[in-house]
């Protein structure tokens, strides 16, 4: 990606105007910032959240929140810089996936990702999750963007 052009304050754009997955589906429900290699997004853990098991954030939507972090600013990216259509893309692979603990109903968890390498609709990039500025997971996450979408 060459260097973007100014877009809009992520904070203030509707998360789900950036994504495939829609209600019930989100795992993110604000970004809180992008740029070309970093983005944060954010979701408060609800007790009607479908990937909640008892009162925590299953192991699979915490790992589902990191795509979708990564989702977001491929979508931001394609539509507010390029001004292009919502891609979509799948989880290839996970590895190193470490799980302190899993996020709390009620707590907001912050996730983080950092863009290893991305070339030729194979994104590679790290993710870290956050509740109240402790670490609790972290993974590399290979995301693969859908061939007709490019």
């Amino acid at each position: 990606m060459n260097t973007p052009q100014a877009g809009p304050d992520p904070a203030t754009i509707d998360v789900a105007e950036l994504l495939p997955q829609q209600p019930p589906f989100l795992l993110i429900d604000r970004m809180l910032s992008y740029d070309e290699r970093t983005t944060a997004c954010r979701l408060r853990i609800t007790p009607d959240n479908l990937f909640c098991e008892g009162q925590n954030l299953s192991p699979f939507g915490l790992v589902e929140s990191m795509a979708q972090t990564c989702a977001a600013r491929l979508g931001y990216y394609n539509k507010y810089i390029l001004h292009l259509e919502v891609l979509i893309g799948y989880i290839g692979a996970v590895r190193a996936l470490q799980i302190e603990r899993l996020p709390r109903v009620g707590e907001d968890m912050e996730v983080r990702i950092e863009i290893v390498q991305a070339v030729l609709g194979m994104t590679l990039a790290d993710a870290t999750v956050l509740v109240g500025g402790e670490r609790i997971a972290s993974a590399e996450l290979k995301i693969a963007i859908a061939e007709q979408n490019r």
